[in-house]
């Protein structure tokens, strides 16, 4: 059975938002109380936090599918909805989030960094939120927006100071387990160790981390063997330590060879090449292993290499190589720039944005991006008129209209926002000056061969004015049925 596993494929979504409410307050006497209807709640968020207590993906190999809740409905007598739970994932230091492209979305390192990965959706107004001076009543309420969906794919690369590297029954589980509290499976037969082991080290007053990648063989870097799985978990280590297996009785083995198809794995991984490395030339208590490291050190040395004789069995060269390292791993963090404090970058809109954009498609049709035009699409319920008037309204306001006249739209054409298409039909008409009046009528479209110019009305107006009272008083049956003295009221 699997008890590890770095890599998974995450399917998230977040919570929709609540529905709006439409009511009207009715009681005892008085059945028309004016609109009472409330807002819906908003959806759970799924967020990854970092916690100390996980070190594997497992759970998530199993458990792909992850969903947060939805936000409830809002009710009449002006009762919001719940919002829904947010959706915490914990997951072990040192998570990277990718897209399913490869792109980074985030580096999890360090205990409770936390990465917002599908945002709730907003719940949809009620109709009591709508009303408003000229909108008393508002038969329509807004629909809850959808949640974010987003796949990602979770990699976890070990957060170690030092890592060990070598062929397999090299000892670096053994190495491992006697110089801090480790304990990880050790036997005497080949890839023994599957899962990258840590162990805290503490030489004198520093603490440093240490990780066991096992796996590596020539081809590793290629994806032969388990190689391929575990190099991620090398990328974070600052010191690179080879341990080498001078008992070994395969033929065509020895310390040289050994570390040179190693650096060759690791060179082919790529940006390994700026680590300080360490070898520990190991199981020098068997006889024919302290000879052969005695022959092969002046050569290592030679490479740049500092070599340590060292024996997991009797402990011996330990204490000097754990200095050594200490030493590299303080050294690497005092090199390391410090780190910046976290700052709020504020960037303010430009005066022109209008928030949306305006593109021409070839096939003739317009599509509208933004975030307010296709969050106000997706909360409109298109089986009631008013609300799509609304809508409307609200598109023209934002300039959306205007927009799309520049961009050469005619009547007719198609425009899209968001996952909705529409048959356009303008209201507003660029070059044309008018003031539009109630929604279904049109100044422009009535018979003028009927009605007075402004002109004609203004000088009717006049020439009353100038007339005598005696011949006013005179005609009261025509002063009074006169629409000008209407308009004048």
């Amino acid at each position: 059975m699997t008890t590890f596993v770095d890599r998974v494929v995450l399917h998230m979504q977040a919570g929709d938002g609540g529905h709006g409410c439409v009511s009207i307050h009715r009681e005892k006497f008085k059945p028309f109380g004016g609109p009472d209807g409330g807002n819906g709640g908003h959806g759970g968020s799924v967020s990854l936090v970092v916690d100390p207590q996980v070190t594997t993906l497992l759970d998530f190999h199993f458990r792909p599918h992850l969903k947060a809740d939805n936000g409830k409905g809002g009710a009449g007598s002006n009762r919001d909805g719940a919002n829904g739970r947010d959706l915490v994932i914990k997951v072990p230091n040192g998570t990277v989030v990718q897209s399913l492209d490869g792109e980074v979305l985030a580096d999890l390192v360090g205990v409770g960094t936390t990465f917002e990965a599908a945002r709730g959706g907003r719940g949809g107004r009620g109709n009591a939120s709508l009303a408003n001076a000229r909108r008393k009543a508002p038969g329509f309420a807004e629909l809850g927006e959808p949640g974010d969906k987003l796949d990602v794919v979770l990699e976890l690369k070990s957060v170690a100071d030092v890592g060990l590297v070598g062929f397999p029954s090299a000892g670096k589980s053994s190495l491992i387990s006697v110089i801090s509290a480790a304990k990880p499976k050790i036997a005497d037969y080949p890839f023994t160790t599957l899962v990258p082991n840590l162990g805290v080290v503490r030489v004198d007053n520093h603490t440093f981390t240490v990780a066991d990648v096992p796996g590596l063989i020539p081809g590793a870097a290629t994806g032969k063997g388990l190689g391929l799985e575990f190099l991620r978990h090398v990328e974070r280590c600052a010191v690179l330590v080879h341990v080498v297996d001078t008992a070994t009785l395969e033929p065509g083995r020895d310390p040289l060879a050994d570390i040179d198809a190693i650096e060759s794995e690791l060179t082919q991984y790529g940006g390994l090449a700026d680590r300080p490395r360490l070898v520990a030339l190991n199981k020098i208590d068997v006889p024919d292993g302290k000879d052969l490291a005695d022959i092969v050190r002046p050569d290592l040395e030679a490479r740049g290499f500092r070599v340590f004789d060292v024996s997991s069995a009797t402990r011996e060269g330990l204490r000097e190589l754990t200095y050594a390292m200490a030493q590299l791993v303080d050294e690497g963090r005092r090199a390391a720039p410090p780190a910046e404090p976290t700052r709020v970058v504020i960037r303010p809109k430009a005066v022109d944005d209008a928030g949306f954009t305006v593109e021409a498609e070839p096939d003739g049709s317009y599509t509208v991006r933004g975030g307010r035009p296709e969050r106000w699409v997706k909360q409109t319920n298109f089986d009631n008129d008013e609300a799509v008037g609304f809508l409307a309204d609200r598109l023209a306001r934002l300039g959306v209209e205007e927009k799309l006249a520049k961009a050469g739209a005619q009547a007719g054409d198609l425009v899209r926002i968001g996952e909705r298409e529409f048959d356009w039909q303008p209201t507003l008409y660029a070059g044309v000056d008018f003031v539009p009046g109630n929604r279904g009528t049109d100044v422009r479209l009535e018979d003028k061969s009927t009605r007075p110019s402004a002109a004609d009305r203004l000088e009717a107006r006049k020439a009353r004015r100038r007339r005598p009272e005696d011949e006013i008083e005179g005609t009261p049956e025509t002063a009074a049925d006169d629409p000008d003295d209407l308009d004048d009221e």
